[in-house]
């Protein structure tokens, strides 16, 4: 799947709350080695390496585009480095005293086996702690699937989109994690954002959840297929006088294991 760096950090003060308030609940004193997974352009990684300056930090992506653009970030911490990677492929290793995955794990399906696996290997003392997006139920995911499953568009976008069951519950990754033998504690938050400009719902989209339609279409396809699902947003998300209301729902799980 191909990634915009800058159109997905558009938004990076409104992505920035769930990890910020995921790794506020990880109460690691003098970590070794800390994992970010799935670090987009990563500029939240480097909260961490700022956060733990003499633990190592490794941010780790799939996309290329977004590794390029965390390396070229001006001032990155010496203690901070960047590779290229599926975290499917991803072990723990000996020293991996914090991984944090954030926003990544809703595009692998089988994410709960490597959660388990995980937990299993990481050491002891260590900190797992992950954030999903629980709106595959909100409108702006499930007009991207109706508008998907219209016949001008069905034959091209068959099974292109994820559905309602591409995440777990928070009660789900507190089963997962507590059967590895982490002691657990997992929440869910709804952020009620305010967004500015013309169909910001849209906008907002086009940087993480459309981006598997943006891929299978062409352009022109695309600027078609954005036309009849913004018209979809704008009824489900009206504009108000402060700006368009976009609830974000979240989903987290932070794990410890025992020492």
């Amino acid at each position: 799947m191909t990634w915009n760096p800058a159109k997905y950090s558009h938004y990076a003060d409104h992505r920035g709350r769930p990890f910020f308030d995921l790794v506020s609940r990880i109460d690691a004193g003098a970590p070794r080695r800390v994992v970010d997974l799935g670090c987009g352009p990563g500029e939240f990684t480097a909260t961490l390496a700022a956060r733990w300056p003499d633990a190592e930090v490794v941010g780790v992506d799939s996309s290329p585009a977004m590794i390029a653009a965390a390396q070229a970030a001006p001032e990155r911490p010496e203690n901070l480095r960047f590779v290229t990677g599926d975290l499917r492929d991803w072990t723990p290793g000996p020293e991996d005293d914090v991984v944090v995955t954030n926003a990544a794990l809703q595009w692998v399906p089988e994410h709960r086996e490597l959660l388990s696996a995980w937990a299993a290997a990481m050491p002891a003392g260590s900190w797992l702690a992950l954030q999903v997006p629980g709106n595959f139920g909100a409108p702006s995911h499930v007009l991207m699937r109706e508008h998907a499953a219209t016949p001008v568009w069905r034959h091209l976008l068959d099974g292109v989109l994820r559905h309602d069951d591409a995440v777990g519950e928070p009660s789900d990754y507190l089963q997962v994690l507590g059967a590895a033998g982490l002691g657990v504690d997992a929440w869910e938050t709804t952020y009620l954002q305010v967004l500015q400009g013309e169909d910001p719902v849209l906008e907002w989209v086009r940087g993480t959840g459309l981006r598997p339609v943006l891929d299978a279409l062409s352009p022109e396809q695309a600027a078609e297929f954005e036309e009849g699902y913004a018209a979809l947003l704008r009824k489900a998300y009206p504009r108000a006088d402060a700006g368009t209301v976009f609830p974000f729902r979240r989903i987290f799980a932070v794990g410890h294991k025992p020492a």
